[in-house]
């Protein structure tokens, strides 16, 4: 049996190594068993039962595969071969552009992509060799590239060229700073010019300020003025901008003169909301002065209608509601009981020259004060009696701490003006 399957073997290699035989030619070796040798005739082999090969069909199926085998080994390697030698081909190319190496190397050097022997552990090891050959060849090529490369970048001594290049980028360097410092220096003498230019400007605003404080009028002092109400109208009055906080004393002082009669009319007037006549001084028809808080009536015995300057002030204290009236500086009544423990209430509305029926308005002419005033102060507190004597007398100028006599804090409707004056020299001219 042996030898019949390396003789089945031998003619399966025989017949693939032939190209030549025509296609349907075939050469097939059959082993016959004993009997049938001796018959004379051949027998088809015949499957066994249970579905197992013989050993004949086995045979012929390792054939046939072996034979397939080397037909792939064969159109494989004939690929591969003109794969390599157009590689060869343009390394070729590649190392006689280098200038290494003479153009004629590649012809004159061993071919390594000859015909390969058929055997495939051969191929394999064959191939390897000229792919680790070429291999090396392309590293050496890439390897003088580089070095033809640095050669022909750095001409003459290297260290000289870097040296040369960093004295050319620290001189481009102490160049730059140079510049900076200029612009520095530029920079902060206009910075200084700037500053200079502001200081001016905030002086110009403070002075202006200061004047609009003064009353930027041509009034010599922002004191310095009176108001005149001339007529006898419900509509000449002086509104006061500012406003009283709540009171638990006050002493109010004023410059007035008026020869109207029958009485002068109403000096001032502060009302607020739910009282129109939180704080009123007026002399209404033959009645004499009198002081009302909280719409409480006091009596003054003061006597002003004769056509001169006097200096007139009122105190009060919420403590017994205790009051005291002083004409030229000289103290005339005193008295209590008017509107005591009765706080004087905040956010009204202070008019000269008129009574108020509601706050800021409801005029009656016939409570209009007609005269001037000057000098309307007011403060938190019950002066003592050498104060008031001192701003009577011209000796002491005391401006009211809750409302100072200022041109811009008094404002005139329906015709009433605002004119400049010295109550103390006009006072001086009436004696």
């Amino acid at each position: 049996m042996l030898a019949l399957l390396a003789a089945g073997v031998a003619l399966a290699v025989a017949a693939g190594a032939q190209d030549g035989l025509a296609p349907g030619n075939r050469f097939v070796c059959t082993a016959l068993p004993p009997e049938a040798a001796r018959a004379g005739c051949p027998l088809p082999a015949m499957p066994m039962q249970g579905g197992a090969l013989s050993p004949e069909e086995e045979l012929r199926a390792a054939v046939l595969q072996l034979r397939e085998t080397v037909v792939q080994q064969k159109e494989t390697l004939g690929s591969q071969r003109e794969a390599i030698r157009e590689l060869t081909a343009k390394l070729g190319r590649c190392e006689g552009l280098a200038g290494g190496k003479a153009p004629g190397r590649a012809a004159s050097g061993k071919d390594t992509m000859g015909d390969l022997p058929r055997d495939p552990g051969h191929v394999v090891e064959q191939l390897s060799r000229s792919l680790q050959t070429l291999k090396d060849r392309l590293e050496s090529l890439e390897h003088q590239l580089r070095v033809n490369v640095s050669s022909t970048a750095l001409p003459g001594d290297f260290r000289e060229v870097l040296q040369r290049r960093l004295g050319e980028l620290e001189r481009q360097l102490l160049s730059k700073v140079a510049e900076l410092e200029d612009e520095k220096s530029l920079l902060h003498n206009e910075t200084s010019a700037h500053r200079q230019k502001t200081e001016s400007a905030l002086n110009s605003l403070l002075q202006r300020v200061t004047e609009l404080e003064r009353g930027n009028s041509a009034f010599k002092s922002p004191d310095a003025f009176k108001v005149s109400l001339p007529l006898r109208t419900n509509y000449l009055y002086g509104k006061v901008k500012k406003t009283l906080p709540e009171l638990y004393a006050f002493t109010i002082c004023l410059w007035l003169r008026s020869s109207a009669s029958p009485g002068i009319g109403t000096p001032f007037s502060y009302a607020v909301p739910g009282q129109a006549n939180e704080i009123v001084l007026i002399e209404w028809g033959n009645n004499p002065i009198e002081l009302l808080i909280n719409d409480k009536v006091a009596q003054l015995p003061l006597f002003v209608s004769d056509g001169k300057w006097h200096h007139i002030c009122v105190t009060w204290t919420t403590r017994d509601g205790m009051w005291e009236a002083f004409q030229d500086g000289e103290k005339l009544g005193t008295g209590e009981n008017l509107a005591p423990w009765h706080p004087i209430k905040p956010g009204g509305v202070l008019i000269l020259g008129q009574e108020q029926d509601t706050v800021g308005g409801r005029f009656d002419a016939t409570q209009a004060f007609v005269g001037e005033l000057s000098q309307f102060n007011i403060w938190d507190r019950v002066l003592r009696a050498q104060e008031i004597i001192n701003i009577a007398n011209c000796s002491s100028n005391m401006p009211g701490n809750i409302i100072p006599w200022v041109d811009n804090n008094v404002d005139v409707f329906g015709g009433a003006s605002k004119w400049p004056v010295e109550t103390c020299e006009e006072r001086l001219l009436d004696l």
